[in-house]
């Protein structure tokens, strides 16, 4: 049995307290008076030369009346748009708290599903190489629920706490000035939206406690009936979670920006996820044999891991490029704006998680001894770690903070917060059960797995 050591367990607790004290300082300080907003516009300006600055001189005409009338309507237009100006940039300040929370919450959320997800796929497909690293899959899938329940919270409270920070089509007044967005109400509409979530957690928590509950079962069971029963949810979950992935992928990520849809975009989350899942599985796997658990596992099937890292980094590229290339190629406004708008505000993260998802692990990954080496492995999965964190927030903060972006006291604290969280959840479920199935069909296989 895996004992959660104090220093661990203190180490978990500190990053929440730390987490919780970033995070309340970044909602603090993002509530700008309109003033503030104004002088930070101003110095903006200064420093970058003056170009906000504009000025508009009437052209001389026989009418000294009908000249000055359009001057003072012109002078009337510019301060109308200034002031909706400054407005704006209020407005995507005070998002930034919220955008950076949802970011790390939902990644950290993602992390347990994709973990969910590759579980069921060994179980359906009667895999012989992994059942020695099922309890660590099991232990990781521990933080869907609350995870998932955080996001979601997280997802309702900026639309009806907050003022609308995430969601713009939470916002009648936005809606009711937008027939695109009109068009989707059917869809798109909070009641809706938290109906839709409940339904993808309860299904996705109700496979992880059955598929548990059999495994631990199977451990001290005369027959394989356990075995079959997780075998047959595996098979139905996997067809429940492809629809609920991409349908989670469109509301709680693409719908930041619901002018833009990519029909990719729910492949695009799910390779996303998987690949961040297996990382972790590695990185988990590795902390246990370093502390004398799992002695069971050898590097054989850290090999695996590693495989699948390096498989699904190249499947994610395949997406990314895949979706990227067709809607440049195509240079449809309605579609291209969103490639636009990264490429002119986010040049560096965009182009930098490219380099992080599938140059860095290509270079290190491709040779198979590499894969045999531990600290090699850890390595490579926090720059891949790192770079879908960056994925997350590409896909985020453009439509909520545009270019008031930086990854600073919220973001950090945000994901201390989450990480403190996912790692105390996670260890204290490794407590709860033998770290080998004993009782499962594939173990002796799964321990002898050499090559």
């Amino acid at each position: 049995m895996y004992t959660f050591s104090n220093k661990l367990r203190t180490f978990s607790v500190i990053l929440i307290i730390l987490g919780l004290l970033g995070v309340g300082y970044g909602f603090m300080t993002s509530h700008k008076s309109f003033e503030e907003v104004e002088t930070l516009l101003a110095e903006e300006s200064h420093h970058g030369g003056g170009h906000g600055e504009e000025a508009s001189h009437a052209a001389p005409t026989h009418d000294a009346h009908d000249a000055a009338e359009s001057h003072g309507e012109s002078a009337h237009a510019q301060v109308d748009e200034h002031k909706k100006h400054v407005e704006h940039v209020q407005h995507q300040i005070a998002n930034r708290p919220w955008s950076a929370l949802y970011v790390a919450a939902f990644f950290f959320m993602m992390i347990a599903l994709g973990v969910l997800a590759f579980y069921a796929i060994q179980i359906a497909s009667q895999a012989g190489w992994s059942p020695v690293l099922f309890r660590v899959m099991e232990g990781i899938t521990s933080y869907l629920l609350p995870g998932a329940l955080i996001v979601l919270a997280i997802a309702v409270a900026s639309g009806t706490l907050g003022h609308y920070n995430l969601f713009i089509w939470m916002d009648p007044e936005v809606v009711a000035h937008d027939k695109l967005i009109q068009g989707k109400s059917g869809f798109l509409n909070l009641p809706w939206f938290v109906i839709r979530g409940l339904i993808f957690i309860a299904g996705w928590s109700l496979y992880r406690h059955f598929s548990r509950k059999f495994s631990i079962a199977q451990d001290t069971a005369d027959d394989k009936s356990n075995f079959k029963k997780s075998f047959r949810i595996s098979a139905g979950f996997l067809v429940f979670f492809i629809y609920t992935e991409s349908m989670m992928s469109w509301d709680w990520i693409m719908s930041v920006d619901p002018h833009w849809f990519s029909t990719l975009f729910g492949w695009y989350v799910f390779a996303s996820m998987f690949v961040s899942g297996i990382t972790v599985i590695a990185l988990i796997t590795i902390y246990l044999k370093s502390r004398n658990y799992l002695e069971f596992v050898n590097e054989n099937h850290l090999h695996d891991v590693a495989k699948f890292m390096f498989a699904f980094s190249i499947f994610w590229t395949y997406l990314w490029f895949s979706q990227f290339m067709l809607i440049w190629y195509s240079n449809i406004p309605e579609e291209v704006t969103y490639f636009v708008t990264r490429f002119n505000d986010y040049k560096l993260p965009f182009l930098g998680m490219v380099v992080m998802n599938f140059v860095f692990p290509i270079l290190m990954l491709m040779n198979a001894d590499y894969k045999r080496i531990p600290w090699f492995v850890v390595m490579t999965g926090l720059v891949i770690l790192f770079g879908h964190y960056i994925d997350i927030f590409n896909m985020i903060m453009p439509a909520t903070v545009g270019d008031r972006w930086f990854i600073g006291i919220p973001e950090i604290s945000s994901i201390l917060l989450f990480a403190g969280l996912f790692i105390f959840v996670v260890f204290t479920a490794l407590t709860k059960a033998p770290l080998l199935v004993k009782g499962y069909p594939f173990r002796k296989e799964s321990e002898d797995f050499h090559y």
